[in-house]
């Protein structure tokens, strides 16, 4: 909100928590839904006004691409 590019900081995040995720052997992360990070099928748009696109974050693409399976948190109950 600021105007800040914050790209690299949420790649580095990305980065790190795949390299625990593997590190501890997981095989599936609950995120929190609509984030630019964690964001699974949507995320919110970047604007600040809360709307919703098509989209994964960094975080949980990563994961994705990497055999982890990815969902929010509403849909914890899949486990």
């Amino acid at each position: 909100n600021k105007g800040l590019d914050v790209t690299a900081e949420y790649c580095r995040g990305a980065e790190e928590t795949l390299r625990l995720a593997q590190m501890l052997g997981c095989s599936a992360a609950v995120l929190k839904e609509h984030s630019p990070s964690c964001g699974h099928d949507e995320i919110y748009d970047g604007t600040f006004s809360h709307r919703v696109v098509p989209g994964d974050g960094v975080a949980a693409e990563l994961l994705r691409m990497n055999g982890i399976r990815v969902l929010g948190e509403s849909k914890l109950d899949l486990l």
